[in-house]
């Protein structure tokens, strides 16, 4: 399986398409210019080792859409349409796992402030979106920090919590997420508990102002008590 992190040159997305890599992922930065996704595969070189290089490309995000199987959206909400246009003809009978968080601070404002988007949520916006294309959206990765993400030395003290409509997409996206280093996925329900588990992201990024720390994560306990 072929993995695209679409938007893929931030934190967020580099950290993840590290962490999939030394998993034993074939993965693919994208980028909206292919040099940056470029430069963004140079920087994430230095922390893997030479059997893995080979595993990690980078290029435009209407490529890298083109040939990955799994499309993972890494970008803030002001960049989630724009870049859910350019690669809207390239993700027929895929699976899109959106990592967007809607945060005031994409306008401006307080990233511990939530935007009510018109859709619900972000995920939602996307499903919307692509309304017309045979894609499966499932939301994921919203509440794992990216300095988690990106210290590739350490397991992950954060679940995942996901969501989506299609259960063989949504198994797809936690097979995936259980193989990060100490993150367990949680089912969370439909696309729509989206609305619920996107406010989580600001709860957090408060929680780490307030403390002086980039860490803060979520633990889901007692699902597996009889």
């Amino acid at each position: 399986m072929k993995i695209a992190v679409i938007g893929g040159t931030g934190d967020q997305g580099l950290g993840l398409a590290i962490r999939y890599v030394k998993a034993g992922e074939d993965v693919i930065i994208g980028s909206r210019r292919a040099e940056k996704a470029e430069n963004a595969v140079d920087e994430g070189e230095k922390f893997l080792n030479e059997s893995h290089l080979k595993n990690l490309q980078g290029m435009s995000n209407q490529d890298a859409a083109v040939i990955a199987d799994v499309l993972i959206l890494t970008v803030p909400l002001q960049a989630q349409k724009a870049t859910l246009d350019s690669i809207a003809e390239y993700v027929n009978g895929k699976t899109l796992i959106d990592a967007t968080a809607p945060l005031n601070s994409n306008i401006g404002g307080s990233p511990m402030e939530f935007i009510q988007v018109w859709e619900g949520s972000a995920a939602e916006r996307t499903a919307d979106i692509l309304k017309n294309k045979d894609v499966s959206v499932v939301s994921a990765f919203s509440n794992i920090s990216s300095s988690s993400l990106m210290e590739f030395e350490r397991e992950i003290d954060c679940d995942c919590l996901v969501c989506g409509d299609d259960n063989k997409s949504k198994q797809i996206a936690i097979d995936l997420i259980n193989k990060l280093p100490g993150v367990k996925a949680i089912d969370c329900g439909d696309l729509s508990r989206s609305r619920i588990v996107e406010k989580i992201t600001p709860l957090l990024i408060g929680l780490n102002i307030k403390n002086k720390t980039h860490y803060a994560g979520i633990r889901i306990t007692g699902l597996d008590r009889i």
